[in-house]
């Protein structure tokens, strides 16, 4: 027997507040993006921030990120392929680099950010933005994990 129910089920119930329990923790945070974000190609940060939400199984930042990248203008084809995006000819070679940079860093294992990749994402990226990519990994992932520990949600549309 199939339904043809169409009702969302509800999201888990949040379970803290972290912007009204501990404000300077979020503006923290919110001062290390803001910083982070300072000179880096803004296509670039939004790509990061939906893969590493992705591995993280964040819903709450890929929602926002993905419709971000979207404002910005990325294809819905290039949005799609994010997960994927080895085996698709959607992105050039500074958002690959940046794409293999995020994923190393995001679940870094047990030796890190292998030097190939590092070394690569030094060659597609200046000194200062790849220290503002590297910090912007950072803050995606401590995003991540205050959106996965409190069960932060994105609105249903």
């Amino acid at each position: 027997m199939t339904t043809t129910d169409q009702t969302p089920v509800p999201a888990p119930a949040q379970r803290i507040d972290l912007m009204k329990v501990a404000p300077d923790v979020y503006e923290a945070i919110v001062a290390l993006n803001k910083a982070a974000a300072h000179g880096l190609d803004p296509m670039v940060a939004e790509l990061v921030k939906i893969r590493a939400s992705q591995l993280n199984s964040c819903a709450f930042c890929l929602d926002m990120h993905a419709r971000d990248a979207r404002k910005l203008g990325l294809s819905e084809q290039k949005l799609y392929g994010v997960g994927v995006w080895r085996e698709t000819p959607f992105f050039t070679a500074r958002e690959r680099a940046a794409l293999a940079l995020a994923e190393s860093a995001t679940r870094l294992g047990e030796h890190g950010v292998p030097d190939d990749v590092f070394d690569e994402a030094a060659r597609q990226f200046g000194e200062n933005e790849l220290a503002r990519l590297i910090a912007m990994i950072i803050t995606i992932n401590a995003w991540n994990r205050v959106g996965v520990t409190c069960r932060l949600s994105p609105a249903a549309r």
